[in-house]
């Protein structure tokens, strides 16, 4: 279960990216969760995934 606080899931997944996911997708597919609508939530605090950086900025 995904926190629903924006912040919160800012930064659980910046850690599961940095610890344990090589790229959002790889996170998305081993947990069966919509990339777009973690992208979709965490653009309503400004922040957006960059794939070079492996985590949300």
């Amino acid at each position: 279960m995904l926190p629903n606080d924006p912040f919160m899931l800012l930064s659980y997944i910046n850690t599961q990216l940095r610890d344990f996911y090589p790229s959002l997708d790889e996170f998305c597919k081993s947990n069966n969760i919509s990339q777009e609508e973690i992208e979709t939530k965490l653009k309503t605090i400004d922040y957006y995934y960059d794939a070079e950086k492996n985590k949300f900025v």
